[in-house]
């Protein structure tokens, strides 16, 4: 028996027309994320444009490239790089648009906190 290895080393793979991005069938991809610190100083991101502090522990994320609608699902955690706190991620602070989701980060009473790690994730249809 004879087996062929193939390997495929691309940078960029768009659709049939050279500059659109290929379409994903049965799966998706995040179309935002970020990471912040307790300064608000982004470590890490994608299709963010910028964050916002609205106060201690409440976020605004700005999107670089608009959603298709503001029905996007949002996903997010926050704590210390010790590991010793717990906290409450919320995106009930303000409706999301199609260009930002705003979430707080509190404590297990309740009382919002800034924290060393900061992420959400977001997927959904870009416009």
């Amino acid at each position: 028996e004879h087996r062929m290895t193939s390997v495929l080393n691309v940078d960029t793979i768009a659709a049939k027309d050279g500059t659109s991005p290929v379409g994903l069938t049965k799966q998706t991809a995040a179309k935002v994320f970020e990471r912040h610190n307790a300064s608000h100083s982004l470590s890490s991101s994608f299709n963010v444009s910028s964050i916002t502090d609205n106060g201690t522990g409440d976020t605004t994320v700005t999107y670089s490239n608009a959603l298709s609608a503001a029905t996007q699902v949002i996903g997010g955690s926050a704590g210390n790089e010790d590991g010793n706190e717990c906290v409450i991620l919320s995106n009930s602070r303000a409706a999301s648009t199609t260009t930002t989701h705003r979430y707080v980060v509190g404590d297990s009473g309740g009382t919002y906190r800034d924290r060393a790690v900061n992420t959400t994730l977001v997927h959904g249809d870009l416009a």
